[in-house]
C-alpha cells in the first residue's frame, strides 16, 4: 500500500477504529466470539498499518511528517491538523500492540459484547488523535473524548466499586482539563492571529515573559500531570485499576498515562522559559512520585493495587527524564514510557486473568504455582523483573540513560533514584517469592494458547528493545534533538 506523504494515511489511522467500532457494535447476528474476531481483525489490521507508518517515517528527515491540515473553523483559527514525529510515531505502535493485546484477552472479560468492544475501538481511535493531532484545539478534542469510552468501559464492566472509581477517574480528569483549557487560551490569545496551530502557539509562548509562561506551564502540568498520574494528584489511579476490567486497566496504565507525559512534552516545546522555571519543582516531583509509589507498592496486598502504585513511581522516572533537560535523560523518558507500558500491560494481563480463575487479587492467596501453572509463574515473573529493570528489558535501557541524565544534571540527587529503585525491586521479589512459596492453591488451568499468545506478543517486545534499542533511538532522537535545541538544553 503506498501511502501519502500528505497525511491521509494518519486520517485512515483515526477512522479505521471507528469503522471497526461501528461494525462491531451494529452488525446484526454477530455473538460475542464474532464479535471478538472482528475487533481482532481491525485491530490486527490498526497495528500492520502503524507498522507500516514506522517503517515509512525517515529520522533523517523533517521532524514531523505525514503532516495535513484542513481547515476546522477558519474564524476561530483551529484547524484539522495532523502530523507526527519519532516520539508520537512509538506511542502510535505501543497504543495499536495493547489495544491488539486487550482485544486477545477479553473474550472472558466482556459480560456486553456490544458496548465493550465498541468502546475500546472508540478509544483506541481518540488516543491516536491525541498523539496525532497538530493542532491544541483537536489535541483538546481528543483528550477530553477518551474520558467517554472509559468512563463506561469502567462504570458499566468494572468490579464491585466500579461506579465510585469511574466518578473518581472522571473527575479527576476533567478537573485537569480545566486548567489546561484555561492554559490554552491564554496562549491562544498570544498566537500570532490567534490560531490553535501548534507551531503558531509555539510562537507566541516563546514571545511571553518568563513569568508569564511559568503561570501558563503550571496550568498545563496540572492536566497533563493528573493524567500521568503524578503524585499528589494521583488519587484515581489506584481505584480505577482495581475495578477496571484488566483489559482496559492494559489500556489505562499502558496508554493513557503516557498520554500525559506525551503532552508535558509538546508543552515543553510551546512554553520553553516556563519549563526552564519549574525545572526543579518538576524534579522534586518527580522524586516524590518514585519513592511515595514504590513504598506502596512494597506494602500492597491487593496484586492489583501493587501494579497500580509501581506506575506511579515509574511515570516519576518519566518526569525525572524530561525536568532533566538533558538528552539522554529526555530519551530515557520515552523509552520508559514504552518501557513501562509494556511491562505494566504484561503485569495486568496476568493478574486479570489469575483473578478470572481464582476470583482473588490478595497476594495471600497465591502459592505453589510453579507447580500448577507454570507458565502463569513464568510470565508474571518476568513482568516483575522487567518492571525492576532487568538488564536485557527494555526499562533497564530507559532508566540507565534517565540516571546518567540526573548524574550529569543533579548530581547526588541520583542516590535518591537508585533508592527508588532497590523499593521497586523489593516489592517485585516480594511477589516472585510469595509464587513459589507452599500456599493455597492446588488446582487452576494455566494460561491457554490465545493467553499465552497475546502475553508473548508483549515478552518479545520487551526483550527486543532491551537487547535491540538501536531502531527505537533511531526513530526519537531527532525529535529529542529538535525539543531540546528548543528548549536551551
Amino acid at each position: 500500500m503506498a501511502l501519502d506523504p500528505g497525511g491521509r494515511v494518519l486520517k485512515l489511522l483515526l477512522f479505521l477504529p471507528v469503522v471497526g467500532a461501528l461494525l462491531t457494535g451494529a452488525w446484526p447476528g454477530l455473538g460475542s466470539a464474532g464479535r471478538w474476531r472482528l475487533a481482532g481483525v481491525f485491530s490486527a489490521g490498526v497495528l500492520a498499518l502503524t507498522v507500516i507508518i514506522a517503517w515509512r517515517y525517515d529520522p533523517a528527515g523533517p521532524v514531523f511528517q505525514f503532516e495535513e491540515s484542513q481547515a476546522w473553523n477558519a474564524r476561530l483559527g483551529s484547524y484539522f491538523a495532523l502530523g507526527v514525529d519519532g516520539i508520537a510515531v512509538a506511542l502510535l505502535l505501543l497504543t495499536a500492540l495493547l489495544t491488539l493485546v486487550a482485544v486477545l484477552v477479553s473474550r472472558q472479560t466482556a459480560r456486553g459484547g456490544r458496548l465493550y468492544y465498541t468502546l475500546l475501538l472508540l478509544l483506541e481511535s481518540a488516543i491516536f488523535g491525541v498523539f496525532s493531532a497538530r493542532d491544541w484545539s483537536l489535541f483538546y478534542v481528543f483528550w477530553e473524548a477518551t474520558l467517554v469510552p472509559l468512563f463506561f468501559l469502567i462504570d458499566r464492566l468494572g468490579g464491585a466499586d466500579r461506579q465510585r472509581a469511574a466518578l473518581n477517574f472522571f473527575l479527576y480528569t476533567l478537573g485537569g482539563s480545566v486548567f489546561m483549557l484555561v492554559a490554552l487560551l491564554f496562549l491562544y490569545d498570544a498566537a500570532p492571529g490567534h490560531s490553535f496551530a501548534m507551531a503558531d502557539m509555539a510562537v507566541g509562548g516563546q514571545a511571553l515573559e518568563p513569568r508569564v509562561q511559568l503561570l501558563i506551564f503550571a496550568g498545563l502540568c496540572l492536566g497533563f500531570g493528573v493524567k500521568m498520574p503524578v503524585f499528589p494528584v494521583h488519587g484515581w489511579l489506584p481505584l480505577a485499576h482495581v475495578e477496571a476490567p484488566s483489559p482496559v486497566s492494559i489500556l489505562l496504565s499502558g496508554i493513557l498515562l503516557k498520554m500525559g507525559a506525551y503532552g508535558l512534552i509538546r508543552a515543553a516545546q510551546t512554553l520553553p522559559a516556563g519549563l526552564l522555571a519549574a525545572q526543579q519543582a518538576l524534579v522534586i516531583l518527580a522524586f516524590g512520585s518514585l519513592l511515595y509509589g514504590g513504598i506502596l507498592a512494597w506494602r500492597q496486598q491487593d496484586l492489583k493495587a501493587m501494579v497500580a502504585y509501581s506506575s506511579i513511581s515509574h511515570m516519576g522516572v518519566v518526569l525525572l527524564g524530561i525536568a532533566s533537560l538533558e538528552v539522554k535523560g529526555l530519551t530515557g523518558a520515552v523509552l520508559q514510557m514504552v518501557a513501562h507500558g509494556l511491562t505494566a500491560a504484561l503485569l495486568f494481563l496476568i493478574v486479570g486473568l489469575l483473578y478470572q480463575r481464582q476470583h482473588s487479587r490478595d497476594l495471600a492467596d497465591y502459592g505453589s504455582l510453579q507447580g500448577v501453572a507454570p507458565r502463569f509463574v513464568v510470565f508474571i515473573a518476568f513482568g516483575w523483573l522487567a518492571v525492576l529493570g532487568l538488564p536485557g528489558s527494555a526499562g533497564f535501557v530507559a532508566e540507565v540513560h534517565v540516571l546518567l541524565a540526573v548524574l550529569v544534571s543533579h548530581g547526588g540527587w541520583a542516590v535518591v533514584l537508585g533508592l527508588a529503585l532497590l523499593i521497586a525491586a523489593a516489592a517485585s521479589l516480594r511477589v516472585i517469592g510469595r509464587l513459589c512459596l507452599p500456599g493455597p492453591v492446588q488446582q487452576m488451568a494455566d494460561l491457554d494458547r490465545i493467553e499465552t499468545f497475546a502475553a508473548t506478543l508483549l515478552v518479545l517486545a520487551i526483550i527486543a528493545l532491551g537487547v535491540w534499542p538501536a531502531p527505537l533511538l533511531n526513530l526519537i532522537g531527532s525529535s529529542v534533538a529538535s525539543l531540546l535545541g528548543g528548549v536551551g538544553g
